[in-house]
This record gives structure tokens, sequence and C-alpha cells, in this order.
């Protein structure tokens, strides 16, 4: 019997790659880079075999899909911002086998799910940023899933998570999830984006974050679940949050009350909002029924 080991909400601005590199902006993205190590160590400590992430910079725009081949390699520079984040080498091994039983368990949902070992598909950067600093080693399998999610509801996302759930319990194996993407994710302008990479683009997105970040410490899942659909709308969730939501579909979505831990607290950053948060398991998660 498989095992959930940890859940986690995850940042992934390219930034923190800028953060490396001599310069200006050298060192300030070492918060969300640490945060991002002890994560990586944690999963180490719990015998975490594969990573599992929900990538937000993935865009598909017809059904769910796994990025499940056997090996990951290659160099990447982002067409999205390039002058952020260029030549990163990587080099990761995948899990076709239990990326085929998700994209299973997802269709006995109702789920269109499909899983692909195909080795010409590329992961993105919100897959790419945390594992260069969790995964340097290869220490980890890697399964990628498409989180943003153009035309999909949120039912599914929710289904996709407890799909995942029910696919880990039969996974002879330790795996741990990652959701990538923002809380808001409103872009500053570009002309204040030198002048805005430390700052919200407007005072409501921070206002909000702020809140949702009270309602995580304090386990309240029942509300934040029920604003979820107008967050993402109104602060213009990063792939529709839809990572979030199927993180909290895994997690017992309304039901769970878990408060959660930020080892890296909420920062802006070119006027979104960032964290990196261990969303703590309920104790029955992986004795209970599929769904």
């Amino acid at each position: 019997m498989g095992k959930l080991a940890l859940a986690a909400k995850t940042t992934h601005v390219p930034s923190m790659y800028l953060s490396e590199l001599p310069g200006k902006n050298y060192g300030c993205r070492q918060a969300a880079i640490d945060g991002h190590k002890e994560i990586g160590k944690r999963c180490r400590e719990l015998g975490v075999d594969t990573i599992i992430v929900f990538d937000t910079h993935w865009l598909v725009n017809s059904a769910y899909h796994i990025n499940c081949t056997k090996s990951f390699k290659g160099v990447y520079t982002s067409n999205e911002l390039p002058h952020f984040i260029r030549d990163i080498t990587f080099d990761y091994d995948g899990n076709p086998e239990l990326g085929q039983m998700i994209a299973d368990e997802a269709r006995k949902l109702g789920v269109r799910a499909q899983a692909h070992d195909i080795p010409s598909l590329n992961l993105e950067y919100g897959t790419l940023v945390p594992m260069r600093y969790m995964n340097e080693d290869k220490h980890f399998k890697v399964i990628s899933i498409s989180a943003f999610c153009t035309v999909h509801d949120f039912e599914d996302s929710r289904r996709m998570g407890e799909a995942i759930l029910n696919a880990i319990k039969k996974y002879d194996g330790t795996v741990a999830v990652l959701a990538s993407g923002s809380l808001s994710h409103r872009f500053i302008d570009d002309r204040r984006a030198e002048e805005g990479m430390h700052s919200y683009t407007r005072e409501f997105d921070r206002q909000m974050d702020e809140r949702v970040v009270k309602l995580w410490k304090e386990g309240r899942f029942k509300e934040f679940c029920a604003m979820l659909p107008e967050y993402a709308q109104y602060c213009f969730g990063e792939g529709n949050m839809h990572d979030t939501v199927m993180l909290l579909g895994l997690l017992g979505w309304d039901k769970y009350d878990g408060k959660v831990e930020f080892v890296t607290d909420l920062f802006p950053s070119s006027g979104t909002g960032q964290v990196n948060a261990i969303f703590p398991l309920p104790d029955d998660i992986n004795s209970r029924a599929a769904a």
C-alpha cells in the first residue's frame, strides 16, 4: 500500500534563479530557496521516492494531462521571461507507472485525464524551479500534472485530487505532492516592472492574500473553499488556482482543517503573492476508502 507523506503549496517565481546570480538581485529570494530546500529535506526524511507537481505554467485547453515520461533531461529558457530564467540544465527520472495509475483513477471518477510517456513533452518552470532546489541530486522521481486549466471546472480538478490520492494508495511507494503556483497573480504593469519587483500590484491583492494566509494558519478551509472561486477570479489566481483545488481535493476539500505551516512567509514578487506552505496531513488520509 502506498503512502502520501507530504503536501505543500509552493512558489516557483523565476526571480529565484536571478537570486543566485551576481548583481543587484543577488540573494533577493533566499527565503524562498531556503523554503524549497526545507521541503526537500523533509521529503527525504519521510522516505519519499516520487514528487508530483501541479504545474500552473503548463497551459492546457482540453483534458487533464500527466507528464510521466521515463526521464526528463535538457536545457530550459523561459519564453515568457527569458531575461529572468535561461539556460537552466535539468536531469530527473520520471515515474510512468504512477502517472498511468493516476490517469486510470481519474477516469474512474469521470475526469478526462491522459498520461503521457513522451520524451519530447518538456517540463515547464512551475516544475523545474522547485525541482532545482529540492531535487538537484535526482533523489526523487518526478511527475508533472497540468494545472493551468483554461476551460475546466473546479469540480473536476477537485476530483483529480481525489484520484491522485487513490492512485498513491495503490502505488508501492511514498509520494509528496506540490501545488506549484502563487496566491494573487496580477502582474505589475510593465512600466513599473523594475521598481515593483518586490511589491504588490494592488493593495486589494495584498489584503486578500493576508486574509487567506490567516485562514490557512487557522485551518478554516470550509470558509476558504467557499471563497476560492471568487478569490481566484478577483485576484487573478495563477492558472485560476486549479493547483490549489487539486491539492485540497486530495486533502478532503472543505472538510480539511489542518493548520498550515509556512516555511516561507508571504512575500510579493513582481506584483504577485507567494508562499511556501506545508499542509499537515489528516491522520486517516492513507487509510480512507477510495472514492
